[in-house]
């Protein structure tokens, strides 16, 4: 019998952690010069920011409500930003989010799978 391959919530949060955790990983001691001297790190930053929202999108609007105060809308927007505007993307936007953002997004988020699996 094949393994119920159902995807749930905790499926697409562990996928977002893991795609934070690698762009926090690779990029906790770089200046914001550095990086964009990285244009193989940028690309792969971008990447993953677009796995992110695509992961994020797959979460039931339930679970979106539950958390409002992850700002959803706003990962859409980066997201569409990279997609459409690639080669136009304000590097300064990504930086911030990187060094700011994302690691507050990984602690809501390892925070909300603790409770879940208490």
């Amino acid at each position: 019998k094949f393994m119920d391959n159902k995807k749930t919530d905790q499926y697409y949060i562990d996928k977002i952690i893991t795609d934070l955790t690698f762009i926090r990983t690779h990029t906790e001691s770089l200046s914001k010069s550095k990086l964009e001297e990285d244009e193989i790190l940028v690309d792969s930053i971008m990447f993953r920011l677009i796995q992110v929202a695509e992961n994020s999108e797959k979460l039931t609007e339930k679970f979106k409500k539950t958390y409002p105060s992850i700002p959803w809308r706003a990962i859409k927007g980066l997201r569409n930003r990279i997609v459409h505007e690639y080669g136009n993307v304000d590097l300064t936007i990504v930086y911030d989010t990187v060094k700011k953002d994302i690691p507050e997004l990984i602690g809501i988020l390892e925070g909300i799978c603790r409770c879940k699996k208490e």
